[in-house]
């Protein structure tokens, strides 16, 4: 069963896009974006729906809170921070990208963390990659965490980001690590996770969707030291 409980939706239609908060979403809430059935939650986002402000992309993604509604964000120092998954992804707009899980920074248009689907047609699967700042201010990377992951096919992802300042990302039985620059220690950070296209031209057919089996967000307290 995936705990609502510590997140809000954003859903790619008004302007801007409308959120779904923390209590209306653990009601019982459904749309044509955002289904939960049978202890799984199912995403989908049209490359025409509307964006949330100072984005250029639709989304059907949750971002976390607490269980209040209040928007909950932190700062790595603080605890021990994973946000852990299951889910396929069973549809991809034209460009093949579709983001699955972000570390997300407060007041910013650039995260630390987007961790992207890329399908080729070609091959009939896809790369897992995470799109990467190691400071606030340093250009994105780009590291292929996984390869051959086919549309509808389950895979297993966990972020971890430690008090200091280990990045983590373990997909299936692959897993990488590496340290990220100190200037992201005063920021406040925040976990997204759904379906997030890399698109935005296109008929309403043209979408990105995942179903998650398994979600969870954890911030683990730091040992108290010995008296």
């Amino acid at each position: 069963m995936i705990d609502l409980a510590t997140w809000n939706l954003s859903i790619p239609v008004g302007v801007p896009a409308t959120t779904i908060d923390t209590p209306l979403l653990v009601g019982g809430y459904q749309d044509h974006y955002f289904q939960s059935k049978d202890g799984a939650i199912f995403f989908w986002a049209p490359v025409n729906g509307s964006t949330t402000e100072n984005a250029k992309y639709p989304r059907s993604e949750l971002r976390e809170t607490f269980a209040d509604g209040k928007l909950r964000n932190w700062t790595y120092p603080s605890a021990d921070n994973f946000l852990r998954a299951a889910l396929a992804i069973s549809q991809v707009p034209s460009t093949g990208k579709l983001v699955i899980g972000q570390i997300h920074a407060q007041q910013s248009s650039a995260p630390l963390l987007k961790l992207e689907y890329q399908y080729k047609a070609y091959l009939a699967s896809g790369n897992i990659v995470a799109k990467l700042r190691l400071s606030p201010d340093a250009p994105i990377q780009v590291i292929t965490i996984a390869r051959h992951i086919e549309l509808n096919q389950r895979f297993t992802y966990a972020i971890h980001l430690t008090p200091k300042g280990t990045l983590s990302i373990s997909l299936n039985d692959i897993n990488w690590n590496s340290p990220i620059d100190s200037a992201w220690a005063a920021k406040s950070l925040y976990f997204k996770a759904g379906a997030y296209p890399q698109d935005n031209s296109g008929y309403e057919t043209e979408a990105g969707a995942a179903q998650f089996y398994k979600l969870g967000i954890e911030h683990r307290a730091l040992a108290s030291p010995a008296p």
